[in-house]
């Protein structure tokens, strides 16, 4: 059991984190205020062969899979969960093309996200489907070689920015059908008659990358632009069981920023003759924060490792769902003391908690709430998928 990274990945750690502190750092408040698209750093995540890190090398990508994904997103996390928030893109709409589309989609699609020509997003909730993913009302009806799609998609991240999207649909010919076999993928167009872009969320935090809906109307998907097979649900759904450690990525690296930040402003912070860093009860709470990361990573890095070989099916879950509740749980909990243990100062704009702070929250929503995920690691014990015997 080795628990250091390989060479290849501490390189690719040493150049995400230099990025983070020269490109990424420097503009996260700005982009923050502004709330406008950080194109600057698409381009530099670009040049750095950031974009296609979780894309195989014969598509374009680099091969360094949900791990390296993982570490790259932990080092610009620690200074902007949007500028995050863009690597984590570049994995969540391609997992379902990567893991059951054919050959021809991720050519199509998959290798323009590795090199930066294209963008895509993840569209599955909608008004009234969230959590309850089978409450969908978005419907394909097939019409000779082609589905018609009709509905809206909601809390889509990217949904500005994105040049194709991965659109979940009910498939069956009963509309109310919660069968997991009723729902299908697709990959669909942003420049196709019918699909347009409607209201953008005003959002609490992760700033700069729109987030809003996706409208339907008539929209005609060619036949071979079906991810997997029709009513192929759970295939396609693999690929959001292999982004738990993804997104807990965006936990760790928040903390370990919001901590950081904040040990810096105690050292220097005089009150009572002394710093605040010299009180015990200062260094309590920094010590229990430091120990609940470092958990955190070993539970992500060690999903993310079994994402890489393929453990993302029912057996797993548990272990993928552990590192992402557990993470952006710590990611809360982090930037909530952190911006305590700098009093009156960490609520105004002129330190970085308050900004940690409002983004830290998203985490425990997207991709499965943290009660999903407690439900899902309930469920792996009650059916023994996690046991200790």
């Amino acid at each position: 059991m080795d628990f250091e990274l390989n060479e290849e990945l501490q390189a690719l750690q040493e150049t995400c984190r230099r990025i983070a502190q020269d490109k990424v750092k420097p503009r996260a408040r700005e982009i923050d205020e502004a709330n406008e698209y950080p194109q600057d750093l698409f381009d530099v995540f670009r040049d750095a062969g950031l974009l296609g890190l979780c894309i195989p090398e014969d598509l374009g990508g680099s091969g360094a899979g949900i791990l390296g994904l993982t570490v790259a997103i932990e080092e610009v996390a620690k200074y902007s969960n949007t500028a995050a928030l863009m690597l984590l893109l570049t994995r969540l709409p391609t997992g379902p093309v990567m893991i059951a589309g054919s050959r021809d989609l991720n050519e199509r699609y998959v290798a323009g996200i590795a090199s930066g020509e294209r963008r895509g997003s993840f569209c599955l909730s909608e008004p009234q489907a969230g959590s309850d993913v089978m409450g969908m009302r978005t419907r394909a009806v097939r019409d000779g070689d082609a589905w018609v799609l009709n509905g809206t998609k909601c809390w889509i991240s990217g949904v500005a920015q994105a040049d194709w999207y991965t659109v979940f649909a009910k498939t069956s010919d009963d509309p109310a059908s919660r069968d997991h076999g009723s729902i299908t993928a697709f990959v669909v167009e942003r420049g196709w008659d019918g699909v347009e872009v409607g209201s953008l969320d005003r959002k609490m935090g992760v700033r700069g990358v729109a987030t809003g809906e996706l409208l339907l109307t008539d929209v005609r998907v060619p036949a071979e632009n079906v991810i997997g097979e029709v009513g192929g649900w759970q295939a396609a759904m693999l690929g959001l069981n292999a982004m738990r450690p993804i997104v807990a990525a965006r936990g760790i690296g928040l903390a370990e920023g919001a901590l950081m930040y904040a040990t810096e402003y105690v050292k220097e912070r005089a009150a009572f003759t002394r710093t605040i860093a010299d009180f015990q009860g200062i260094q309590w709470e920094i010590a229990k924060l430091a120990t609940e990361i470092e958990a955190a990573r070993l539970l992500t890095y060690r999903a993310a490792v079994m994402a890489d070989e393929g453990k993302y099916t029912k057996q797993w879950v548990p272990h993928l769902s552990m590192c992402k509740y557990y993470a952006t749980e710590v990611a809360v909990k982090a930037s909530n003391v952190c911006l305590q243990m700098l009093g009156a100062a960490g609520y105004m704009k002129d330190h970085m908690t308050e900004l940690y702070y409002r983004d830290a929250k998203q985490l425990t929503i997207v991709e499965g709430t943290s009660q999903v995920q407690l439900g899902l690691i309930a469920r792996g014990v009650l059916h023994q998928d996690l046991w200790w015997d």
